[in-house]
């Protein structure tokens, strides 16, 4: 064995020693990022988003903003950004780059707020109805098969726990921002 090769198992050795009080710290780590429900929540939506997005990403050239933008425009219709910011629970400057980006590619129209002229509206033209027309299929579908798995009993009981979550989500919110407001307040 060359000298070289021992130094390198050597350095080897330390660093196992080295990582062993670490090892056991995680183990009896008060929090445990795979075990904390909000991060197992986002790794659930990444991964559902990244494969959705295969649905709508290759073929219409959609980004996940983008294809938001476009879904709740063909459920609701005519909308301003306030209430595309509401539906989608994205923040006002993804919605509009968003907006921007499919007013660019034609597949939704701006028109004035008559009721106030400081606002816009925005909808789908007739090609981005076309596309909503032709993605919603394979979105349901793609839902259907993600919870394919489950049994119908599991399936309800889920939804009934997703509505929860988000209910306390939204509380949870609203009492921080009271909270900061409280704060500020002189």
């Amino acid at each position: 064995m060359s000298v070289q090769e021992a130094r390198e198992r050597e350095r080897e050795r330390d660093i196992d020693e080295d990582a062993i009080p670490f090892a056991i710290a995680g183990d009896q780590a008060p929090l445990k990022l795979d075990q904390f429900l909000p991060y197992q929540l986002q790794v659930v939506s990444t991964l559902m988003s990244q494969a959705l997005s295969r649905v709508y990403a290759r073929r219409y050239r959609l980004g996940i903003p983008e294809w938001r933008v476009l879904v709740v425009l063909g459920q609701f219709g005519w909308m301003n950004g306030k209430a595309i910011c509401a539906h989608t629970h994205m923040h006002k400057t993804k919605v509009s780059r968003a907006v921007s980006i499919l007013e660019r590619r034609k597949l939704i129209a701006r028109r004035a707020n008559r009721a106030d002229m400081r606002e816009s509206l925005v909808s789908l033209t007739p090609a981005g109805r076309t596309i909503y027309d032709e993605l919603a299929p394979h979105a349901i579908a793609f839902s259907r098969r993600l919870t394919e798995s489950l049994t119908p009993s599991d399936r309800d009981a889920f939804q009934r726990a997703l509505k929860q979550l988000t209910d306390r989500s939204a509380q949870l919110v609203a009492e921080a921002i009271e909270e900061d407001d409280r704060v500020e307040e002189p």
